[in-house]
């Protein structure tokens, strides 16, 4: 082995390696982030089954999740395999952008391209899971592409820090508009949704807590997923519903996030803690995509400029169709089920990073004539 080689080896082994500590940490990001606990305290990580923190010697990236066989050496509770996963898949990724980077490559490229597919990662793992992509993910990410295209201006192709700075708000305000006026057309053109069920069906509203839940048969949906405005009303046919010591017949809730009007009479939802009844038919509220959606398409902008917003739009739009199908056609979707765009975009995004130009004229060259 030459020197030369040897040292690529060096290098790409630690860059594996790197990335697999990276994942660790993203692991804690994904569990914490949703239930709003911070990533600094505890600062090592916590069985999430008896809560105790787990000693160094068993939370070694890749090789502890095999040697324990995927179980808490304290209590015994399995461990996901989500957590070996995205162990794996950080440090492929960052070994993929070394390779990508690496001399006689745009070496300096990789601590940014390593900060975005972290930031992909996580966000595809909360997304799924949760359906919110956290704002320390979206306007951090618009912060820390800015930030870097400013340091480094190659990331944008750019000659100069000021240059480098001002393409990268471009592209997150490209990507920024872009879907804001998606998710404003889409709401004007398909901002509700009826549903009439195939016999009366039973639904209970009831509160948990600060928000509530209502079931409708087998059904159940969080209260306040249901509601992304003020002015976003609900509405239910009701064979019959009871609220408070009243029954009314075939009568119609119109329901508010904090609200509801039966009739002339209104009630405020937090002076009740439940009602019920039997329903045909409901129309519910809906959004084209997330604001979360509209914020993570600014931050993949900032990273890597408006031609990646466009493909990663029209990349992650292709790929949620043909799942939203392949899943309808697989089992048949229940009423309230929600798909997340997110990881969609994510995916668009690792999509230009690795091989988007190349992509793009592929298919350039397929669909126009020889000599266009």
């Amino acid at each position: 082995m030459t020197e030369l080689a040897f040292y690529r080896y060096l290098f790409e082994c630690f860059a594996f390696v790197f990335g697999a500590v990276v994942g660790s940490f993203l692991n804690v990001c994904i569990y914490r982030m949703p239930l709003d606990l911070s990533v600094n305290e505890p600062k090592r990580s916590f069985c999430p089954h008896c809560k105790k923190q787990i000693p160094w010697s068993q939370n070694l990236p890749l090789i502890s999740w095999i040697a324990l066989r995927g179980r808490c050496a304290q209590c015994g509770g399995g461990i996901p395999f989500r957590y070996f996963g995205v162990e794996l898949l950080t440090a492929l990724s960052f070994l993929a952008v070394w390779l990508k980077c690496q001399p006689p490559g745009p070496w300096m490229l990789a601590p940014p391209y390593w900060i975005l597919v972290s930031l992909l990662i996580v966000a595809t793992f909360i997304d799924f899971e949760h359906f919110i992509i956290p704002n320390e993910i979206t306007w951090g990410g618009v912060g820390a592409g800015a930030a870097l295209s400013f340091a480094i201006p190659r990331l944008m192709g750019a000659d100069s820090m000021l240059n480098g700075l001002l393409w990268s708000l471009a592209g997150a305000g490209t990507g920024y508009g872009l879907l804001w006026l998606v998710v404003e057309a889409g709401k004007k053109a398909f901002g509700r949704k009826r549903i009439a069920l195939e016999k009366e069906t039973p639904f209970t509203w009831r509160r948990q807590g600060d928000d509530a839940e209502l079931t409708v048969g087998d059904d159940r949906m969080v209260w306040s997923d249901l509601f992304y405005r003020e002015t976003d009303r609900l509405e239910m046919r009701c064979a019959e519903a009871k609220i408070a010591d009243a029954t009314h017949a075939d009568a119609t809730l119109v329901l508010f996030y904090n609200r509801l009007a039966i009739g002339e009479t209104e009630k405020a939802l937090d002076d009740l803690e439940e009602f019920s009844g039997t329903v045909w038919e409901i129309v519910i509220p809906r959004e084209a995509m997330g604001y979360g959606d509209v914020k993570f398409i600014a931050a993949i902008g900032a990273f890597l400029g408006w031609k990646a917003v466009l493909f990663s739009v029209v990349t992650g739009s292709v790929a949620g169709a043909a799942v939203g199908v392949a899943a309808i056609l697989a089992r048949r979707r229940a009423w309230s089920a929600k798909i997340p765009f997110g990881p969609y975009l994510a995916l668009g995004a690792a999509l230009w990073l690795f091989a988007g130009p190349q992509i793009v004229a592929w298919y350039l060259r397929i669909m126009l004539p020889p000599d266009f």
